[in-house]
């Protein structure tokens, strides 16, 4: 079976066995080319909520998953393949930020939206790499403890002087992998092009961005823009997404080293496979957790608008 075989029967097979698949950018294009949706997290998780069908194919990482299900309680939701995790949403557990709680009284608990169930229902409120500012503004406390990401965080914090932000080391170690000298060598190379970060990355990189944003707030600007070269500066499937969208701009990688490989291990085949059988990693969170982590995603969008 070829791919554009295989893409064919997965289309008729989700319509058939009423399956909706979200699928994130960072997945590989023939997967993406016959998702319902494509977005970053928390658009996903949103999206769910309203599409019709009974069953939900997250093709991405186990706490976008989870988040779908937090949202969509009453809905069948599936992991594309097993092992796709994220290092940076298992560094903090549940125990340790209560731990870390009790140090610090007073303090509202702000959990980026790349956190597991169970650390979310902790949380005071939730966020998103393009909310976190507006949020952290909005919020009637100033002193805050931002989890896990201490990149995001320190982008949070500069954005926001008024407020104390206390951050603990943690991270997306595919973004933070990238040092400052990249950028530096990145436009040396293509001296026209717009430098476009992702506020996961250290705050060296940040400071030399022309553009932070989420992923989707990186598409966006990137379309939008009357530039025609860039460099992007996160997961490298987004430079060549965007070349396809728009083949009249050029796109560079801010560099080899973002690479996802939780992303990247979901397969055309994997997808195939569920929608062929129904069967396969399927999130199932107890009513507590759906419940108390549904908490802080309702703060967020109350405040986050």
């Amino acid at each position: 079976m070829t791919i554009t075989e295989m893409q064919q029967e997965i289309l008729r097979l989700k319509k058939e066995n009423d399956i909706c698949i979200l699928a994130h950018s960072y997945v590989a294009r023939e997967i993406t080319e016959i998702a319902d949706f494509v977005g970053d997290s928390y658009a996903l998780s949103v999206k769910a909520k309203d599409v019709p069908q009974a069953n939900v194919l997250l093709c991405g990482v186990r706490f976008m998953a989870e988040t779908v299900k937090i949202l969509s309680p009453q809905k069948r939701v599936w992991l594309s393949n097993p092992i796709a995790a994220c290092p940076m949403a298992e560094q903090m557990d549940k125990e340790m930020i209560a731990q870390v709680k009790e140090t610090l009284p007073g303090y509202t608990v702000m959990a980026y939206v790349n956190t597991t169930a169970a650390l979310k229902t902790i949380a005071d409120v939730c966020v998103t790499s393009s909310s976190a500012v507006k949020i952290a503004k909005a919020l009637d406390n100033d002193k805050i403890l931002f989890i896990p990401d201490c990149n995001l965080g320190a982008f949070v914090a500069k954005a926001v002087p008024e407020k104390t932000v206390k951050l603990l080391q943690g991270g997306c170690p595919v973004h933070a992998a990238v040092r400052p000298d990249a950028v530096k060598q990145a436009k040396a190379l293509h001296p026209e092009a717009l430098v476009l970060v992702h506020p996961e990355c250290v705050p060296g990189v940040v400071e030399q961005a022309d553009y932070i944003g989420s992923t989707s707030g990186i598409i966006d600007y990137a379309k939008a823009s009357d530039a025609k070269e860039f460099i992007i500066g996160t997961e490298i499937s987004i430079a060549e997404q965007l070349q396809y969208d728009c083949p009249d701009k050029r796109f560079f990688p801010l560099s080899k080293e973002l690479i996802c490989p939780n992303m990247k291990s979901t397969t055309l085949v994997d997808v195939y496979n569920i929608v062929q059988s129904q069967c396969g990693e399927e999130i199932v969170l107890d009513d507590e957790t759906i419940v108390q982590a549904r908490r802080c995603i309702d703060k967020m969008i109350e405040l986050g608008g």
